[in-house]
């Protein structure tokens, strides 16, 4: 089912640019939370960040290159715990403090990794999942492991934000108009990360990063390779969350602009590509992991309207 957004943006942010990047610009650090270095099966880590409450569990996944320091972490994190919400923060591999042990990393569909903190999280706490909430990368690598696990899932709720429905599509709007600002942004701190990584061995890839000047020959040299995909083209096709919607089983909210300016506006989903279980709320306005309303003042909006998903 595909709903109109509720979702008015202030009248001075209308603008689809300054929706993305004033949650950026007016970010501040904030807590933490509790942290834990989680072993997986093949011997890598990753970081967790919890915020302990006595309510339903929420597990939350980041965007590309985000941490717990990402301006929606810490609003969404901050808002869910006050309610009374236990919340853990799922850093994906090398993406906190330091860069993690194996060669490969994450990517937009490493849904095994999301499968063992799920477990993990429940053998410790001794609670159910009750929802999982993924922003950008993180909403794409939640929708297709709710499609993977289809009837078997153990979460009782999931919202997404500003998803990448379809990888390639992505990849081709950030190298056009202002949406360059974005691409140059993270392909900087994917480089970055990339050299941090392995200025303590040699890399596996023969490859100079700093001539990968996009997201199409970034991923098919060194995402795909480092995480088996035989080319870019595959890990794009074999990833992208858009074919896995019509199997998910778990009562889903997506949310997304339609100005958002990671992505065409054909690569949203249609009715066809839905599950009767997901429900796409889809703004006029609000960028990419923006939706900044108010009447005067700049007023964030995703989180409320997140707790009320969550509440009913």
């Amino acid at each position: 089912m595909i709903i109109e957004s509720k979702f008015r943006p202030l009248w001075w942010l209308k603008n689809p640019h300054l929706q993305t990047l004033w949650p950026v610009l007016t970010n501040k650090k904030a807590h933490s939370g509790r942290l834990e270095r989680f072993t997986l099966s093949d011997g890598d880590f990753l970081d967790l960040a919890w915020f302990d409450a006595d309510g339903p569990l929420v597990i939350i996944l980041h965007g590309l290159e985000g941490s717990i320091h990402s301006p929606y972490a810490r609003a969404i994190t901050s808002t869910l715990h006050q309610q009374g919400y236990h919340v853990l923060f799922m850093h994906f591999r090398g993406c906190s403090d330091q860069p993690n042990i194996k060669d490969r990393s994450y990517h937009s569909g490493d849904t095994a990794d999301l499968s063992e903190v799920i477990q993990h999280v429940q053998d410790v706490t001794n609670k159910e999942v009750y929802a999982a909430i993924g922003y950008s990368l993180g909403g794409n690598v939640l929708l297709k492991w709710l499609g993977e696990q289809a009837e078997k899932s153990v979460i009782q709720r999931a919202v997404t934000v500003s998803v990448p429905y379809i990888l390639s599509d992505a990849a081709l709007r950030m190298t056009q108009g202002g949406s360059k600002i974005y691409q140059n942004y993270l392909l900087g701190k994917l480089r970055k990360s990339y050299r941090q990584k392995f200025s303590t061995h040699p890399s596996p890839l023969d490859v100079d990063v700093d001539q990968l000047h996009n997201f199409a020959s970034f991923d098919d040299q060194i995402t795909a390779p480092l995480h088996g995909f035989s080319s870019g083209k595959a890990y794009y096709q074999l990833c992208s969350s858009r074919q896995y919607l019509k199997h998910i089983h778990t009562r889903t909210l997506l949310i997304h602009a339609k100005d958002d300016p990671f992505m065409f506006e054909k690569t949203i989903p249609t009715e066809e590509d839905l599950s009767k279980n997901v429900t796409l709320e889809l703004a006029k306005q609000g960028g990419h992991v923006g939706f900044i309303g108010g009447t005067i003042k700049p007023k964030r909006w995703l989180e409320g309207r997140i707790l009320e998903f969550l509440r009913n």
